[in-house]
Order: C-alpha cells, then sequence, then structure tokens
C-alpha cells in the first residue's frame, strides 16, 4: 500500500514538473472585423511594425509611449514561433515570427484595431 502511494505522488509530481516545463504562449488569438488577430493577455490587439528589423525594434521613445510593447519578463521563455528580443532600453520585448509585438494606446476595449494601417500603412495587425 505504501509502495502505491508512493508511485500515485511520483506520477504526480512527474506531471506537474512537466506542464511547469511547457509555458503559455504570451499571446491569444481574438477575432475582430479583419479576422483573426494576436491578442496580448487582456485580449488588446497586437501590431507589427514595417520599420522594425527581424528581432530588432526601431520603435523607442515617443513612438513606444504610443505603441507600447508586449513585455516580456525575465523569467520567461520563448518557444515556437516566438521569440524575445532586446530593446534599446535594455527591457525584453515578444516578437512572434521575429516581428516585435505592439499594442496601440488609442485603442479602447479588446477588438479595437484603430492602429491598422496607421502612420501610412506601418502598422499591421498581427495576425496568427
Amino acid at each position: 500500500m505504501k509502495t502505491s502511494i508512493s508511485l500515485a505522488l511520483a506520477t504526480a509530481m512527474s506531471f506537474a514538473l512537466a506542464s511547469a516545463a511547457f509555458a503559455a504562449p504570451p499571446t491569444k488569438t481574438g477575432t475582430t472585423a479583419k479576422g483573426s488577430v494576436l491578442t496580448d493577455a487582456k485580449g488588446m490587439t497586437l501590431y507589427t511594425f514595417d520599420k522594425d528589423a527581424d528581432g530588432k525594434s526601431a520603435c523607442n521613445g515617443p513612438c513606444a509611449a504610443n505603441w507600447p510593447v508586449l513585455k516580456a519578463e525575465a523569467s520567461d521563455k520563448a518557444e515556437g514561433g516566438y521569440t524575445i528580443i532586446s530593446r534599446d532600453d535594455g527591457s525584453k520585448q515578444w516578437a512572434y515570427k521575429g516581428k516585435p509585438l505592439y499594442t496601440f494606446a488609442k485603442d479602447q476595449k479588446a477588438g479595437d484595431i484603430t492602429g491598422d494601417g496607421f502612420l501610412n500603412g506601418a502598422w499591421h495587425l498581427a495576425q496568427p
């Protein structure tokens, strides 16, 4: 009986450790008037910027005030199509398929897409 309990506890612990090793993706998928988009944890639409190079943000200072970055924490681990990039100020930002991800300060609620096409078409919906 004691062996069965020990085996059950060991099995439960291994499942708990295995699930902890796989982090949840940093984004979710939402639906907008323009189709499926990537969103942050609050459901706010995420965007990409044409002036960014793969793995490098060109949106700093006043730009970042209007386009808040999808911040990555030190403990976050990248997997799948997601990477973590270093910003000019030393902070970390999530990127999807090499493109840094941002929200838009003028979006008021989940599903808003007011930033799409902004700045002569340089900002785009981040799509899965």
